[in-house]
């Protein structure tokens, strides 16, 4: 069997939502914090390259949120966190096509998801600090619902803020 064939069949014993065009297998991998993330495995003759958005450019602070970013990369296994010409940042990694296998696979998705999740609110509290203070206050004076801003609690500027 080839890598792509090992792919598609591990793709569809996980039962998540993914596409296929030529080569290229899309995935959308569920989390809790970061509810989606959409990764890209291109299969090629002698690697198969995970890429997945984790987030846009930070705001502020980028220093600080890139080197959060690398000293993560020291714990990681299969992926890294790199960032595209605009700033944005996505795990990308690559393995061998020999010895592929489903479990590989599935192992190197995980992953993705695991790290994707549990980094998306400290690099969006770190990176849009300003604009979640924003969203805050803004939130309240509307009289809106800022459960999905529980997460950045440490970042509410108070319900006298705006």
């Amino acid at each position: 069997m080839g890598a792509v064939e090992v792919v598609q069949e591990a793709l569809e014993n996980l039962g998540l939502p993914w596409e296929r065009r030529a080569d290229t297998f899309t995935v959308s991998l569920p989390g809790e914090h970061k509810l989606t993330t959409e990764c890209a495995l291109e299969v090629g003759a002698h690697s198969v390259q995970v890429r997945a958005f984790v987030v846009r450019a930070p705001e502020q602070d980028a220093d600080r949120v890139h080197r959060w970013l690398l000293e993560r990369n020291l714990r990681l296994g299969g992926v890294a966190f790199a960032v595209d010409h605009l700033g944005d940042v996505y795990l990308v990694g690559r393995l061998p096509v020999d010895g592929l296998t489903g479990g590989v696979v599935d192992q190197l998705l995980g992953v993705v998801a695991e790290t994707a999740d549990t980094s998306f609110d400290p690099v969006v509290a770190m990176g849009f600090a300003d604009s979640i203070r924003r969203e805050w206050a803004w939130r309240r004076s509307r009289g809106e619902s800022t459960a999905n801003l529980a997460a950045f609690t440490q970042l509410d500027p108070g319900p006298s803020a705006g």
